[in-house]
């Protein structure tokens, strides 16, 4: 237990070899030698220099180089095996009940290193939600795989997320009762995607009005759309916030704006019971960022936030959408 709270952390991130979490910044990849590929390793560089010095402002060291795995399936497996006992190491280390891994290599790689720990290990689906048979792969992640809900990243799709050929995935969700987790907002480090057609969660709003008893999450407190998921949330009641990461892009809006404005605001205008603690967590060394949790509970705290909102935002919200059963 972190303090006197039984904490679940919504969204973190299982870093193996291959990640949607950690492709390029945001970059797309294109064929070695063209010039395409030349601006894209471009602006890799441009991003890693950002990701360096925002690495230095947070004290945070240099992330592991990947190791490499034996060949084929079974070594893959092996070197998961090995990171999900460092993570439950992470957990033990800080108090932390549980953690949501947004997205791991695919799923199946996932629901291996989830079904390690399974009483501390909660994982998403992080499939395209546009392939071909995702409706019916979601339905195996969760029915077969046993994971427990959708993660989408809205910027990286090649529709908008309202797109009618998407509403076979939310009817198989909607029947399943797990939660989506979707981030809107730009992506990536510098150099990554600031801005395009469908990475507004407004984009969402029909979408929820037409599935309202799916849980949707927008992660990051929206980013640069805070407006728009404040009237999003005050649309529609099946929408939720994570706090997840350093929220380190409040510095580029053009009014002041801290993590203590963004939690009274959404806590004034949401209430308790749709924020969730997220940490955004994924590389070693750092491990689990406990600087984001501890910076959180200290902002709620001097709020004077009553106990029964922090045990909602930093662990029974989480419990309820999961379905976890329990306290």
């Amino acid at each position: 237990m972190f303090q006197d709270l039984h904490v679940v952390d919504f969204h973190a991130h299982f870093p193996v070899r291959g990640d949607v979490s950690a492709a390029g910044g945001g970059v797309r990849q294109y064929a070695a030698g063209t010039p395409a590929a030349e601006q894209a390793a471009y602006m890799r560089a441009q991003s890693e220099r950002y990701r360096a010095a925002w690495r230095l402002a947070w004290d945070f060291p240099r992330p592991e180089p990947e190791p490499e795995a034996d060949p084929g399936p079974d070594g893959a497996r092996a070197a998961a095996d090995v990171l999900a006992d460092r993570w439950l190491a992470e957990l033990d280390r800080y108090g932390i009940d549980r953690i949501g891994f947004a997205t791991g290599g695919g799923n199946d790689m996932l629901a291996h290193a989830v079904a390690r720990h399974p009483d501390r290990f909660i994982g998403f689906a992080h499939h395209d939600p546009f392939s071909p048979g995702a409706a019916d792969e979601m339905r195996r992640a969760v029915t077969k795989l046993g994971l427990r809900g959708l993660k989408i990243l809205a910027p990286a799709l090649e529709r908008r997320i309202d797109d009618r050929e998407l509403y076979p995935v939310w009817q198989v969700i909607e029947e399943l009762g797990v939660p989506v987790l979707i981030h809107f907002g730009m992506l990536g480090g510098g150099g990554g995607i600031s801005w395009n057609e469908r990475d507004n969660p407004g984009a969402l709003e029909q979408v929820a009005r037409d599935f309202p008893t799916i849980q949707f999450v927008v992660p990051h407190f929206g980013i640069q759309y805070v407006k728009e998921l404040l009237f999003l949330c005050w649309a529609c009641e099946n929408v939720h916030v994570d706090t997840s990461g350093s929220n380190q892009w409040t510095r580029w809006m053009p009014y002041p704006l801290t993590l203590d404005d963004l939690i009274r605001k959404f806590y004034e205008t949401v209430g308790p019971e749709r924020i969730l603690f997220g940490s955004d967590s994924s590389w070693f060394p750092r491990g689990f960022s406990i600087r984001y949790l501890q910076d959180q509970i200290r902002a709620c705290r001097f709020m004077n936030l009553p106990d029964a909102a922090l045990r909602q935002i930093f662990g029974r919200n989480a419990v309820r959408l999961f379905r976890l059963g329990g306290d």
